[in-house]
């Protein structure tokens, strides 16, 4: 089982929801994301998704684009990103951090750093950091069977986002390679963006489990424990992000990690207040 299997078998057990945080590495300063990681376990994160800086992200909103920006600023790239893990690594041996993010930086990786077998150097040095899974926004399902086995043999997840248009068809394609967790888009858009629609997702949620038959977390427009609670109710995790990277940014450095922690603690309280059967 990868560290992601486990944690979700550990959290079903004891009738608990995970909690997903996304923050983007390097953000807001180049040198505080193994400490805001440990401060976001220590708010009650159960997975960690770190955000890989690039120039062009499709998916994501001006939030979170301004923190890619800012982290491209101080030189952080997919290099540094496997430091982060690998420092966090030193003292976390448990919680699985998932890499979110976008084609070309992996692609220029496994160019600029060749392997001699002929695999992924990417993939080999995400195993030995201490990554657990990555989300390729651009990487459709159908294109992957080769990439999901090779990080499948290396004991990582790739995951995949559904939206809400997402169709049937696409469902069972991303049922056929995805492991660890499928993360569901609530909102039409980038991150960020429009209100969520809580009954729109509990609608969707039982469409998607006809086909995935891994925990689905859902995204997009969770800003406050109140929704927090009410989409925990119908998930199996709930992601956030654009709201941590919007309480961290130009807060000074002493402080950046003691107000992810608070805030994430609020959230986490209103998950376990959630009865599930």
């Amino acid at each position: 089982m990868s560290r992601i299997d486990t944690t979700f078998a550990q959290l079903k057990a004891s009738q608990r929801k995970a909690l997903i945080p996304f923050v983007t590495a390097g953000f807001p300063y180049a040198d505080i994301t193994p400490a805001l990681m440990h401060a976001m376990v220590a708010g009650g994160a159960d997975v960690i998704e770190l955000g890989v800086p690039f120039s062009d992200p499709s998916a994501d909103g001006p939030v979170i684009q301004k923190a890619g920006d800012k982290a491209l600023a101080f030189g952080i790239g997919l290099v540094q990103v496997l430091e982060m893990v690998r420092a966090f690594r030193q003292t976390n041996s448990h919680t699985p951090v998932v890499l979110m993010g976008y084609a070309n930086p992996v692609e220029r990786y496994d160019q600029k750093h060749p392997s001699t077998d002929g695999k992924s150097a990417f993939v080999r040095d995400a195993a030995a950091a201490g990554v657990d899974g990555v989300l390729i926004v651009d990487y459709p399902p159908e294109e992957c069977e080769a990439f999901a086995a090779e990080l499948r043999a290396h004991n990582m997840d790739l995951i995949f986002l559904l939206a809400p248009t997402s169709t049937e068809a696409r469902m069972a394609q991303v049922a056929r390679v995805a492991s660890g967790y499928v993360y569901y888009v609530s909102l039409k858009g980038v991150t960020g963006a429009g209100t969520l629609d809580t009954d729109a997702v509990e609608a969707m949620l039982p469409r998607i489990r006809q086909h995935i038959h891994i925990p689905v977390g859902v995204g997009f427009g969770i800003r406050d424990a109140a929704t927090a609670r009410t989409i925990a109710k119908v998930a199996d995790a709930v992601v956030i992000g654009s709201k941590i990277i919007q309480l961290i940014d130009a807060e000074p450095h002493h402080n950046v990690a003691q107000i992810a922690q608070a805030f994430l603690q609020d959230i986490r309280t209103a998950l376990d207040s959630v009865s599930t059967p």
